[in-house]
Protein backbone atom coordinates (compact mmCIF):
# COMPACT_ATOMS: atom_id res chain seq x y z
CA UNK A 1 0.00 0.00 0.00
CA UNK A 2 0.84 3.69 -0.41
CA UNK A 3 3.01 4.36 3.04
CA UNK A 4 3.00 7.93 2.23
CA UNK A 5 -0.76 7.57 3.29
CA UNK A 6 0.47 5.07 6.09
CA UNK A 7 2.98 7.66 7.60
CA UNK A 8 0.26 10.38 7.70
CA UNK A 9 -2.55 7.92 9.19
CA UNK A 10 0.28 7.34 12.19
CA UNK A 11 0.65 11.02 12.35
CA UNK A 12 -2.64 12.37 12.57
CA UNK A 13 -4.78 9.72 13.70
CA UNK A 14 -4.76 8.16 17.11
CA UNK A 15 -3.79 4.80 17.68
CA UNK A 16 -6.70 2.97 18.36
CA UNK A 17 -6.76 0.59 15.68
CA UNK A 18 -4.25 -1.83 14.60
CA UNK A 19 -5.09 -1.83 10.98
CA UNK A 20 -3.51 -4.07 8.04
CA UNK A 21 -1.62 -3.22 5.07
CA UNK A 22 -4.49 -2.48 2.76
CA UNK A 23 -5.96 0.81 1.29
CA UNK A 24 -9.47 0.34 0.30
CA UNK A 25 -10.11 2.43 -2.46
CA UNK A 26 -13.59 1.42 -3.96
CA UNK A 27 -15.68 -1.53 -4.27
CA UNK A 28 -18.61 -3.11 -5.87
CA UNK A 29 -21.05 -5.95 -4.56
CA UNK A 30 -18.96 -8.52 -2.53
CA UNK A 31 -15.81 -7.07 -4.33
CA UNK A 32 -13.49 -4.60 -3.18
CA UNK A 33 -10.34 -3.09 -4.35
CA UNK A 34 -7.10 -1.14 -3.13
CA UNK A 35 -5.12 2.07 -3.72
CA UNK A 36 -2.88 -0.66 -6.17
CA UNK A 37 -5.73 -2.38 -8.15
CA UNK A 38 -5.53 -4.86 -5.96
CA UNK A 39 -8.99 -7.08 -5.75
CA UNK A 40 -10.33 -8.57 -2.55
CA UNK A 41 -13.63 -10.72 -1.72
CA UNK A 42 -14.90 -8.76 1.16
CA UNK A 43 -16.66 -11.71 3.90
CA UNK A 44 -16.24 -8.51 6.17
CA UNK A 45 -18.45 -6.11 4.81
CA UNK A 46 -17.37 -3.59 7.29
CA UNK A 47 -17.81 -5.64 10.15
CA UNK A 48 -21.15 -6.46 9.31
CA UNK A 49 -22.33 -3.07 7.86
CA UNK A 50 -22.38 -3.60 3.57
CA UNK A 51 -25.23 -6.47 3.98
CA UNK A 52 -26.27 -5.49 0.33
CA UNK A 53 -23.02 -4.87 -0.71
CA UNK A 54 -20.87 -2.03 -1.54
CA UNK A 55 -22.11 0.34 -4.14
CA UNK A 56 -25.47 -1.16 -4.47
CA UNK A 57 -27.40 0.88 -7.17
CA UNK A 58 -30.73 1.78 -5.13
CA UNK A 59 -29.29 2.46 -2.34
CA UNK A 60 -26.50 4.68 -4.36
CA UNK A 61 -29.49 6.47 -6.05
CA UNK A 62 -31.89 7.31 -2.88
CA UNK A 63 -28.73 8.41 -0.57
CA UNK A 64 -27.77 10.82 -3.62
CA UNK A 65 -31.06 12.58 -4.31
CA UNK A 66 -31.57 12.73 -0.52
CA UNK A 67 -28.30 14.62 -0.82
CA UNK A 68 -29.38 16.74 -3.70
CA UNK A 69 -32.76 17.45 -1.76
CA UNK A 70 -31.55 18.07 1.85
CA UNK A 71 -28.30 16.95 3.73
CA UNK A 72 -29.76 17.31 7.14
CA UNK A 73 -32.37 19.45 9.40
CA UNK A 74 -31.82 18.29 13.12
CA UNK A 75 -34.53 16.24 15.21
CA UNK A 76 -36.51 19.73 15.35
CA UNK A 77 -38.23 19.57 12.16
CA UNK A 78 -40.05 16.65 10.49
CA UNK A 79 -38.39 14.78 7.88
CA UNK A 80 -40.18 12.04 5.05
CA UNK A 81 -37.66 9.76 5.25
CA UNK A 82 -36.69 9.16 8.95
CA UNK A 83 -40.79 9.17 9.30
CA UNK A 84 -40.90 6.36 6.67
CA UNK A 85 -37.97 4.22 7.97
CA UNK A 86 -39.48 4.69 11.35
CA UNK A 87 -42.98 3.10 10.20
CA UNK A 88 -41.12 0.29 8.08
CA UNK A 89 -38.86 -0.57 11.47
CA UNK A 90 -41.85 -1.04 13.53
CA UNK A 91 -44.32 -2.75 11.60
CA UNK A 92 -41.61 -5.14 10.90
CA UNK A 93 -40.90 -6.24 14.43
CA UNK A 94 -44.19 -5.46 15.69
CA UNK A 95 -42.80 -3.36 17.98
CA UNK A 96 -44.59 0.22 18.53
CA UNK A 97 -42.02 3.10 18.50
CA UNK A 98 -38.36 3.76 17.72
CA UNK A 99 -35.45 6.42 18.70
CA UNK A 100 -32.45 6.76 15.73
CA UNK A 101 -28.89 7.49 17.09
CA UNK A 102 -26.05 6.68 15.19
CA UNK A 103 -24.38 3.83 16.32
CA UNK A 104 -24.68 0.59 18.03
CA UNK A 105 -23.74 1.90 20.99
CA UNK A 106 -25.69 4.70 20.76
CA UNK A 107 -28.39 2.75 20.48
CA UNK A 108 -27.70 0.40 23.68
CA UNK A 109 -27.04 3.35 25.44
CA UNK A 110 -30.41 5.14 24.20
CA UNK A 111 -31.88 0.79 25.55
CA UNK A 112 -30.12 1.06 29.07
CA UNK A 113 -31.88 4.82 29.18
CA UNK A 114 -35.21 3.70 28.25
CA UNK A 115 -35.08 0.83 30.66
CA UNK A 116 -33.47 3.08 33.42
CA UNK A 117 -36.39 5.59 33.08
CA UNK A 118 -39.15 2.53 33.26
CA UNK A 119 -37.88 1.56 36.59
CA UNK A 120 -38.10 5.30 37.77
CA UNK A 121 -41.26 5.79 36.08
CA UNK A 122 -43.22 2.53 37.62
CA UNK A 123 -40.73 1.44 40.39
CA UNK A 124 -39.92 4.85 41.60
CA UNK A 125 -35.87 4.37 40.99
CA UNK A 126 -36.52 0.88 43.27
CA UNK A 127 -35.70 -1.14 40.32
CA UNK A 128 -31.58 -0.56 39.43
CA UNK A 129 -29.83 -3.51 37.95
CA UNK A 130 -29.34 -4.76 34.21
CA UNK A 131 -27.81 -8.60 34.31
CA UNK A 132 -25.87 -8.93 31.23
CA UNK A 133 -24.12 -12.22 29.97
CA UNK A 134 -20.61 -13.52 30.14
CA UNK A 135 -18.55 -12.46 27.05
CA UNK A 136 -20.91 -10.08 25.76
CA UNK A 137 -20.23 -7.04 23.81
CA UNK A 138 -22.64 -3.93 23.57
CA UNK A 139 -20.59 -1.26 23.13
CA UNK A 140 -17.39 1.29 23.66
CA UNK A 141 -18.85 4.15 25.55
CA UNK A 142 -18.63 4.06 29.17
CA UNK A 143 -22.11 2.48 30.00
CA UNK A 144 -22.06 0.39 27.02
CA UNK A 145 -18.44 -1.32 28.51
CA UNK A 146 -20.37 -1.11 31.64
CA UNK A 147 -22.64 -3.62 29.97
CA UNK A 148 -20.32 -6.00 28.34
CA UNK A 149 -19.47 -8.61 30.09
CA UNK A 150 -16.21 -9.43 29.47
CA UNK A 151 -13.05 -8.36 32.24
CA UNK A 152 -10.66 -7.44 29.68
CA UNK A 153 -13.22 -4.00 29.09
CA UNK A 154 -13.36 -3.09 32.21
CA UNK A 155 -10.11 -1.69 32.79
CA UNK A 156 -7.97 1.75 32.14
CA UNK A 157 -11.44 3.92 32.06
CA UNK A 158 -12.48 3.41 35.47
CA UNK A 159 -15.15 4.40 37.25
CA UNK A 160 -17.52 2.47 35.24
CA UNK A 161 -21.09 3.24 35.38
CA UNK A 162 -22.39 0.99 38.69
CA UNK A 163 -25.93 -1.14 38.20
CA UNK A 164 -24.88 -4.18 35.67
CA UNK A 165 -24.89 -7.41 37.33
CA UNK A 166 -22.98 -10.62 34.91
CA UNK A 167 -23.86 -14.13 34.26
CA UNK A 168 -22.76 -17.35 32.64
CA UNK A 169 -24.78 -17.13 29.37
CA UNK A 170 -26.59 -20.43 29.03
CA UNK A 171 -26.54 -20.88 32.65
CA UNK A 172 -30.06 -20.48 33.51
CA UNK A 173 -29.53 -21.35 37.41
CA UNK A 174 -26.88 -18.80 37.24
CA UNK A 175 -29.40 -16.41 36.14
CA UNK A 176 -32.11 -17.36 38.29
CA UNK A 177 -30.19 -16.42 40.88
CA UNK A 178 -29.02 -13.26 40.35
CA UNK A 179 -32.64 -12.00 39.84
CA UNK A 180 -33.95 -10.16 42.70
CA UNK A 181 -35.92 -6.95 43.97
CA UNK A 182 -33.75 -4.27 42.21
CA UNK A 183 -33.67 -6.54 38.71
CA UNK A 184 -34.51 -4.44 36.11
CA UNK A 185 -33.81 -5.60 32.85
CA UNK A 186 -31.97 -8.84 30.94
CA UNK A 187 -29.82 -7.58 27.80
CA UNK A 188 -28.43 -9.95 25.56
CA UNK A 189 -27.37 -10.57 22.39
CA UNK A 190 -29.10 -13.95 20.52
CA UNK A 191 -25.19 -14.71 19.31
CA UNK A 192 -22.47 -12.85 20.95
CA UNK A 193 -20.48 -11.60 18.09
CA UNK A 194 -17.26 -10.25 19.80
CA UNK A 195 -17.66 -12.81 21.85
CA UNK A 196 -16.49 -15.58 19.33
CA UNK A 197 -19.72 -15.96 17.37
CA UNK A 198 -22.05 -17.85 20.23
CA UNK A 199 -25.34 -18.79 20.09
CA UNK A 200 -27.74 -18.43 23.07
CA UNK A 201 -29.52 -21.86 23.49
CA UNK A 202 -33.17 -21.68 22.58
CA UNK A 203 -34.34 -22.85 25.42
CA UNK A 204 -31.95 -20.52 27.48
CA UNK A 205 -33.63 -17.40 25.37
CA UNK A 206 -37.30 -18.93 26.25
CA UNK A 207 -36.33 -19.01 29.71
CA UNK A 208 -35.78 -15.50 29.72
CA UNK A 209 -38.72 -14.38 28.21
CA UNK A 210 -40.46 -16.39 30.48
CA UNK A 211 -39.35 -14.87 33.59
CA UNK A 212 -39.13 -11.36 32.04
CA UNK A 213 -43.22 -11.65 31.49
CA UNK A 214 -43.91 -13.14 34.84
CA UNK A 215 -41.96 -10.75 36.96
CA UNK A 216 -42.19 -7.45 35.04
CA UNK A 217 -38.76 -7.23 33.89
CA UNK A 218 -37.49 -5.25 30.74
CA UNK A 219 -36.49 -7.97 27.67
CA UNK A 220 -33.72 -5.84 25.86
CA UNK A 221 -32.50 -7.56 23.02
CA UNK A 222 -29.25 -6.53 21.53
CA UNK A 223 -29.26 -6.61 17.59
CA UNK A 224 -26.69 -4.61 16.62
CA UNK A 225 -25.08 -6.86 14.59
CA UNK A 226 -27.50 -9.79 14.05
CA UNK A 227 -30.02 -7.75 13.15
CA UNK A 228 -31.03 -6.54 9.41
CA UNK A 229 -31.11 -9.78 7.95
CA UNK A 230 -27.79 -10.80 8.96
CA UNK A 231 -28.71 -14.36 10.47
CA UNK A 232 -31.95 -15.23 7.70
CA UNK A 233 -34.63 -13.05 9.50
CA UNK A 234 -34.92 -9.56 10.14
CA UNK A 235 -33.85 -9.58 13.81
CA UNK A 236 -32.50 -13.04 15.15
CA UNK A 237 -34.81 -13.14 18.07
CA UNK A 238 -37.71 -13.85 15.53
CA UNK A 239 -36.40 -17.18 15.03
CA UNK A 240 -36.99 -18.05 18.57
CA UNK A 241 -40.48 -16.73 18.83
CA UNK A 242 -39.15 -14.36 21.84
CA UNK A 243 -40.87 -10.74 22.19
CA UNK A 244 -38.83 -8.42 23.81
CA UNK A 245 -39.23 -5.08 25.27
CA UNK A 246 -36.68 -3.48 23.56
CA UNK A 247 -34.45 -4.13 20.50
CA UNK A 248 -31.60 -2.39 19.22
CA UNK A 249 -30.21 -1.94 15.85
CA UNK A 250 -27.70 -0.48 13.64
CA UNK A 251 -24.85 -1.80 11.35
CA UNK A 252 -26.50 -3.31 8.24
CA UNK A 253 -29.53 -1.18 8.96
CA UNK A 254 -27.42 2.06 7.25
CA UNK A 255 -25.60 -0.43 4.95
CA UNK A 256 -22.80 2.30 5.11
CA UNK A 257 -24.05 5.03 6.53
CA UNK A 258 -23.88 5.27 10.52
CA UNK A 259 -27.83 5.04 11.62
CA UNK A 260 -28.87 3.49 14.80
CA UNK A 261 -32.34 2.87 16.41
CA UNK A 262 -34.17 1.70 19.95
CA UNK A 263 -37.14 0.15 18.86
CA UNK A 264 -39.69 0.31 21.99
CA UNK A 265 -42.41 -2.45 22.76
CA UNK A 266 -45.66 -1.00 24.03
CA UNK A 267 -44.64 -1.40 27.75
CA UNK A 268 -42.77 1.33 27.15
CA UNK A 269 -43.42 3.22 24.16
CA UNK A 270 -43.98 6.30 25.47
CA UNK A 271 -41.54 6.03 28.28
CA UNK A 272 -38.78 8.87 27.07
CA UNK A 273 -40.84 12.14 27.44
CA UNK A 274 -39.49 15.80 25.46
CA UNK A 275 -36.20 16.62 26.47
CA UNK A 276 -35.90 12.79 27.90
CA UNK A 277 -33.16 12.11 24.99
CA UNK A 278 -31.90 13.45 22.03
CA UNK A 279 -28.66 13.21 19.20
CA UNK A 280 -27.87 15.90 16.79
CA UNK A 281 -27.29 13.72 13.91
CA UNK A 282 -30.08 10.93 14.88
CA UNK A 283 -32.36 10.29 12.06
CA UNK A 284 -30.43 12.32 9.56
CA UNK A 285 -32.43 12.42 6.07
CA UNK A 286 -29.44 10.78 4.37
CA UNK A 287 -28.96 7.83 6.52
CA UNK A 288 -32.76 7.44 6.64
CA UNK A 289 -32.45 7.27 2.68
CA UNK A 290 -30.26 4.62 2.78
CA UNK A 291 -32.32 2.77 5.77
CA UNK A 292 -34.94 3.04 3.66
CA UNK A 293 -33.64 1.04 0.87
CA UNK A 294 -32.16 -1.49 2.88
CA UNK A 295 -35.70 -2.29 4.58
CA UNK A 296 -37.34 -2.54 1.41
CA UNK A 297 -34.88 -5.21 0.68
CA UNK A 298 -35.74 -7.42 3.67
CA UNK A 299 -37.76 -10.01 2.35
CA UNK A 300 -38.28 -13.55 2.25
CA UNK A 301 -36.04 -13.82 -0.82
CA UNK A 302 -33.26 -12.35 0.94
CA UNK A 303 -33.50 -14.73 4.15
CA UNK A 304 -33.72 -17.25 1.74
CA UNK A 305 -29.97 -16.84 0.44
CA UNK A 306 -28.80 -16.29 3.69
CA UNK A 307 -30.02 -19.23 4.72
CA UNK A 308 -28.78 -21.08 1.68
CA UNK A 309 -25.47 -19.80 1.70
CA UNK A 310 -24.82 -19.99 5.22
CA UNK A 311 -25.67 -23.69 5.49
CA UNK A 312 -23.26 -24.18 1.92
CA UNK A 313 -20.40 -21.82 4.03
CA UNK A 314 -20.58 -24.19 6.97
CA UNK A 315 -20.60 -27.39 5.22
CA UNK A 316 -17.52 -26.10 3.06
CA UNK A 317 -16.12 -24.93 6.32
CA UNK A 318 -16.41 -28.14 8.27
CA UNK A 319 -14.40 -30.12 5.51
CA UNK A 320 -11.00 -27.99 6.20
CA UNK A 321 -8.90 -30.28 8.24
CA UNK A 322 -7.56 -27.03 10.21
CA UNK A 323 -11.27 -26.39 11.17
CA UNK A 324 -12.51 -27.47 14.34
CA UNK A 325 -16.21 -26.37 14.82
CA UNK A 326 -18.20 -23.88 12.99
CA UNK A 327 -20.84 -21.85 15.32
CA UNK A 328 -23.64 -18.92 14.25
CA UNK A 329 -26.65 -18.26 12.44
CA UNK A 330 -26.73 -17.42 8.71
CA UNK A 331 -23.71 -15.46 7.67
CA UNK A 332 -22.75 -14.77 11.25
CA UNK A 333 -20.60 -17.47 11.32
CA UNK A 334 -16.96 -18.24 14.32
CA UNK A 335 -14.80 -20.48 13.27
CA UNK A 336 -12.64 -22.26 15.45
CA UNK A 337 -9.67 -23.35 14.12
CA UNK A 338 -6.33 -25.81 14.92
CA UNK A 339 -4.80 -24.10 18.79
CA UNK A 340 -1.58 -24.04 16.76
CA UNK A 341 -2.68 -21.65 14.28
CA UNK A 342 -2.80 -18.29 15.35
CA UNK A 343 -6.34 -16.38 13.91
CA UNK A 344 -4.53 -12.87 13.22
CA UNK A 345 -1.97 -14.67 11.63
CA UNK A 346 -4.64 -16.23 9.05
CA UNK A 347 -6.20 -13.36 8.46
CA UNK A 348 -2.94 -11.51 7.11
CA UNK A 349 -2.01 -14.38 5.17
CA UNK A 350 -5.69 -14.53 3.45
CA UNK A 351 -5.27 -10.67 2.79
CA UNK A 352 -2.45 -11.44 0.74
CA UNK A 353 -3.94 -14.14 -0.80
CA UNK A 354 -7.46 -11.64 -2.07
CA UNK A 355 -10.01 -12.86 0.95
CA UNK A 356 -10.73 -10.03 3.53
CA UNK A 357 -11.93 -11.97 6.97
CA UNK A 358 -12.43 -10.85 10.46
CA UNK A 359 -11.25 -12.41 14.13
CA UNK A 360 -13.85 -12.61 17.13
CA UNK A 361 -10.70 -13.14 20.20
CA UNK A 362 -9.24 -16.61 19.02
CA UNK A 363 -11.39 -17.38 16.38
CA UNK A 364 -11.77 -16.05 12.97
CA UNK A 365 -15.19 -14.73 12.28
CA UNK A 366 -17.05 -14.30 8.73
CA UNK A 367 -19.66 -11.54 8.23
CA UNK A 368 -20.14 -11.49 4.27
CA UNK A 369 -22.37 -9.47 2.24
CA UNK A 370 -26.27 -11.01 2.19
CA UNK A 371 -26.02 -11.15 -1.35
CA UNK A 372 -22.93 -13.31 -2.08
CA UNK A 373 -23.39 -16.30 -3.86
CA UNK A 374 -22.24 -20.18 -3.95
CA UNK A 375 -19.04 -18.79 -6.30
CA UNK A 376 -18.11 -16.70 -4.07
CA UNK A 377 -18.02 -18.96 -1.03
CA UNK A 378 -16.20 -22.09 -3.49
CA UNK A 379 -13.36 -19.14 -3.86
CA UNK A 380 -13.35 -17.98 -0.24
CA UNK A 381 -13.29 -21.35 0.93
CA UNK A 382 -10.44 -21.90 -1.46
CA UNK A 383 -8.38 -19.20 -0.14
CA UNK A 384 -9.12 -20.16 3.19
CA UNK A 385 -8.30 -23.92 3.02
CA UNK A 386 -5.20 -23.35 1.51
CA UNK A 387 -3.71 -20.55 4.39
CA UNK A 388 -4.52 -23.13 7.17
CA UNK A 389 -2.94 -25.92 5.47
CA UNK A 390 -0.09 -23.57 5.00
CA UNK A 391 0.09 -22.22 8.53
CA UNK A 392 -0.43 -26.18 9.55
CA UNK A 393 2.72 -27.08 7.83
CA UNK A 394 4.59 -24.11 8.90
Amino acid sequence: MNNVLKMREHAYIANTYNRFDVALKYGNGVIVVDDEGKEYLDFTSGIGVCGLGHSFEPWVKATTKQLKDIEHTSNLFYTEPMVDVAEKLCKAAKLEKVFFANSGAEANEGAIKAARKYAFDIYKGDRSEIITLKNSFHGRTISTLSATGQDSFHQFFDPFTPGFVYVEANNFEELASAINSKTLAIMVEVVQGEGGVIPLAETYLQAIQDICDHKDILFIVDEVQTGMGRTGSLFAYMQYGLKPDIVTCAKGLGNGLPIGAVLLGDKVEDIFEKGDHGSTFGANPVSCAGANVVMDYMNDSLYSNVIKMGDLLVTKLKEIPQVVQVDGLGLMLGIEIDASIAAREVVEACIEKGLLILTAKNRLRLLPPLVITDKHIEKAVKILADVLASKAKG
